[in-house]
């Protein structure tokens, strides 16, 4: 029995947690970065997803383990999932500084993105935005909350790369929780219930 969804965030330095919570698979991928800061944030949103794991099912996050199988790139990619609880919706995501991460039952999606300072990004705008969505999101604020938006949805399943110029996105029956962190990040978490926001362990 889970509690709703829950969504957690923070910078890397900020999530207590050991290490040895990853798998061999996980520990195997941080190893690859080649900046400390990319294998912080890895880290951190990994061991994060956990304790929002943890939240929602009441559990111990240091009992619960993360999978994730793409047919494609192997173990290590694709959706997660938590093997004790594999009908519980995770999901995470990390930038350089910030990670986050959410958890509950149905499906879960968040994104966090850093709001590029300067003139509006009309490459991405051309990627990311439908023609009427191009139309009406005139500043870099808009077009990454929008962003990030539909980046949570790729992760639920419910949108693709190559569909985010055609598709006009209805979020009725959706829900959206959405905050700003470190003066220029972004997160978005869309999930099939009201979410709350907590803080991170202590």
């Amino acid at each position: 029995m889970t509690i709703g969804p829950v969504a957690m965030g923070g910078r890397p330095d900020q999530v207590r947690a050991p290490e040895d919570w990853l798998t061999p698979v996980e520990r195997e991928r941080a190893a690859r970065f080649a900046f400390a800061a990319d294998r912080a944030a890895f880290v951190a949103a990994h061991l994060l997803v956990r304790q929002c794991a943890a939240a929602a099912l009441g559990a111990r996050p240091e009992e619960l383990t993360l999978v994730q199988h793409c047919d494609v790139h192997g173990p290590g990619h694709g959706r997660p999932s938590i093997e004790q609880a594999p009908s519980l919706g995770v999901s995470l995501s990390h930038t350089r500084g910030y990670v986050c991460a959410a958890a509950g039952d149905g499906r879960v999606g968040v994104d966090a993105e850093r709001v590029p300072a300067g003139p509006f990004d009309a490459a991405l705008a051309e990627i990311a935005l439908t023609p009427a969505e191009l139309r009406r999101v005139t500043g870099n604020d808009a077009l990454i909350r929008l962003w990030a938006r539909k980046e949570a949805l790729i992760k639920r399943g419910e949108l693709a790369l190559d569909r985010l110029r055609a598709a006009e996105i209805d979020w009725t029956g959706r829900h959206v929780l959405e905050w700003t962190a470190e003066g220029d990040v972004v997160v978005a978490v869309v999930t099939d219930m009201p979410c709350r926001r907590l803080p991170l362990p202590s």
